[in-house]
């Protein structure tokens, strides 16, 4: 009897390890004179490498008829592909397409890297490894380029005359037409960053509820939420720009 109860508590310390979230928690590293979150650092290292690793691959043996991982690479080009011209249209979408693909590639490596590695198994002296994405400095420093390409976008093809959409159709919109720029940001960053975070901490809370069987369906869940949210971003992104180029 003590055998089986002993057996069940280091089970239940396994379990209690997996679904600890530390939130706000990070371990900082200094690099010179700046100082940066390490976690967020690191993963987002790892993720940049493999995508990198896998372009590598995709292309190094290109074929005629496409096969392994050029065949791979193919098919998340036409996807990405796929979405900036659904966008920004056939005439209008190739200049954008580098930039809404690296988007939706770092995102979503992000999130799987935070939904498919248990990080957890990695103790830190501060803080704890994740994805990059629920981390509310990545997201937010996500919205800001894509608001800083669209600004980009707009006056790089209409020059200083962009910003008469600010008062069209009439100068009474200026308030809500100035207010809408900070809003679209802010919206993409909180909603990546709380479905992420979301997310974890549903999973975690349902490991400890439920310590002896990890709640797998969810965690697949989770997978399939982050790769939507991915999607949801970049799409909005290329709406953003092509917001901003289009001339009516």
């Amino acid at each position: 009897m003590d055998t089986v109860q002993y057996i069940n508590f280091t089970n239940l310390k396994s379990s209690l390890i997996l679904s600890d979230v530390e939130v706000g928690k990070h371990l900082y590293l200094e690099i010179g004179t700046i100082t940066f979150h390490g976690q967020v650092l690191i993963v987002s290292s790892i993720v940049i490498l493999v995508i990198i690793l896998f372009a590598f691959l995709g292309t190094s043996r290109r074929k005629t008829v496409p096969e392994g991982w050029q065949n791979f690479m193919e098919s998340v080009v036409e996807f990405v592909k796929d979405i900036a011209q659904n966008q920004l249209g056939e005439s209008a979408y190739r200049p954008w397409l580098p930039f809404i693909g690296t988007l939706f590639l770092f995102i979503f490596g992000c999130n799987w890297a935070g939904a498919l590695i248990p990080w957890k198994l990695i103790k830190l002296s501060e803080g704890e490894f994740g994805a990059p994405t629920n981390d509310i400095n990545t997201t937010v420093a996500l919205s800001l380029l894509t608001s800083f390409m669209y600004f980009y976008a707009g006056l790089s093809t209409k020059g200083l005359g962009y910003f008469k959409r600010y008062i069209e159709p009439t100068p009474l919109l200026l308030p809500i037409n100035i207010l809408e720029d900070f809003t679209k940001p802010l919206s993409l960053s909180f909603r990546l960053f709380g479905n992420i975070l979301a997310d974890e901490l549903t999973v975690s809370v349902l490991a400890l509820l439920v310590p002896l069987i990890i709640p797998l369906p969810v965690m697949l869940l989770g997978v399939f939420a982050s790769s939507v949210q991915a999607l949801i971003f970049s799409t909005l992104a290329g709406a953003y720009i092509a917001e901003a180029v289009e001339e009516h």
